[in-house]
């Protein structure tokens, strides 16, 4: 693939925290904000910021709720979302045995 395949991988995903929320989603598939943010040592803003980003391209879902009386986001990897992140780590697997 060499230097080419830089233009495959996704700009949306490819980003520390992006990706860290990617990764984490991929294994657990639904994960509420606060754990989400203790995982990922984030701050509340950062984490909203990057978890709007992902959801404006349909890679997670974002669900309101309340559980006793408090507020409850919970974020899921979406179909979608599961087939980016693998088509991220692919182009990216290219690039690096492309480039060895």
């Amino acid at each position: 693939m060499g230097l080419a395949g830089l233009g495959q991988i996704d700009e949306v995903i490819h980003g520390r925290m992006r990706l860290g929320i990617m990764v984490y989603l991929a294994d657990v598939e639904t994960a509420d904000f606060t754990e989400l943010k203790t995982a990922l040592e984030a701050t509340q803003g950062n984490l909203s910021v990057h978890l709007k980003k992902l959801a404006e391209a349909g890679y997670v879902s974002i669900d309101k709720s309340f559980r006793d009386n408090k507020p409850l986001t919970e974020v899921t990897i979406t179909k979608d979302g599961r087939r980016a992140f693998a088509a991220y780590l692919e182009a990216l697997s290219g690039l690096i045995g492309g480039g060895v």
